[in-house]
């Protein structure tokens, strides 16, 4: 089996990159090898390495800036997973693509699942529908894994953020009122592979559809941002910040150009039903990373 992965340098895809080893030919690339916004290097790639699973973590993350980058968005997170998708088929292959709660309004009151309408209200949360849409129509053999808030040692984050802040400054003001789960890199790789394993294309044709996959539980941002300094705290790192130094605040006080779904909590039972998998909580996943991340912070130091 001949795997295509994209963002390799990614939060997800460098979990991927580490994750599907032992699952077949892994084809590990990055934007200077494959450039989501270049449609015609995306065709070309496909065409030459012809895979046998697309798996696409790439994508234009920038939710603030997507709003001036209306193009830009779009071409990297709804035409170019079309093309994917499109390639696919053609190959007789499947593909594995990646999606975001903003595709949902967050006025909800329960968790989100698959068979709720979409309203995004922002650029980004449109772009990546309008992926979703693309893949869905345009590749039979597809998954795709929606997932939230997620956080890693690579990349930038906002459990990175809040250690850069909690050592800079003695107080913060974090939104209190949206509502999801923090979803490790690591686990969404690890869930990935462990459904791959289950079997090959047709095992994913027969399964098609959308999936949620994030973490157990559910927090606030600024319930994240708490919990965050208490731990790492606690493992010994010098912070300036003490958490009841973080002042709850609502989603007003702090402006921003693309609007936040309120609620952004994902029901992940049609996943664990379908591939007999579980999700860890989101506490657990954390407490794990940080000490990771703390580990490489003081070995590079």
């Amino acid at each position: 089996m001949k795997i295509l992965l994209t963002g390799k340098n990614g939060q997800v895809g460098n979990e991927l990159a580490r994750c599907l080893q032992g699952l077949g030919e892994i084809i590990c690339l990055d934007r200077t090898q494959m450039d989501l916004a270049d449609l015609s290097q995306v065709r070309q790639v496909i065409r030459l390495s012809k895979p046998d699973i697309i798996i696409n973590p790439a994508a234009y993350t920038a939710v603030d800036k997507a709003e001036s980058e209306i193009d830009l968005a779009m071409r990297i997170n709804a035409e170019a997973p079309a093309v994917m998708a499109e390639e696919a088929q053609k190959l007789g292959a499947a593909m594995i693509h990646y999606s975001t709660d903003y595709v949902f309004d967050g006025t909800k009151s329960g968790s989100y699942t698959e068979n709720d309408e979409t309203n995004p209200q922002s650029v980004y949360g449109r772009s990546k529908l309008e992926g979703e849409k693309a893949v869905a129509q345009l590749c039979k053999a597809h998954w795709i894994f929606r997932t939230s808030w997620v956080f890693g040692v690579h990349g930038g984050n906002f459990l990175k953020t809040i250690l850069r802040l909690a050592q800079e400054r003695d107080s913060l003001r974090i939104v209190a009122d949206q509502t999801g789960a923090p979803t490790w890199a690591r686990t969404i790789a690890k869930t990935t592979a462990a459904a791959l394993q289950l079997g090959s294309v047709d095992h994913i044709l027969a399964t098609a559809g959308v999936y949620n996959l994030c973490a157990g539980g559910d927090t606030t941002w600024h319930g994240y941002a708490r919990h965050v300094v208490t731990q790492a705290r606690q493992l010994g790192m010098p912070l300036k910040l003490v958490p009841e130094s973080i002042e709850p605040i609502p989603t007003e006080a702090y402006p921003v150009p693309a609007p936040r779904p309120r609620n952004s909590r994902l029901s992940t039972e049609k996943l664990q039903s379908t591939f007999k998998l579980a999700l860890p909580d989101w506490c657990a996943d954390l407490d794990i990373c940080l000490k990771e991340l703390i580990q490489d912070t003081n070995e590079k130091s």
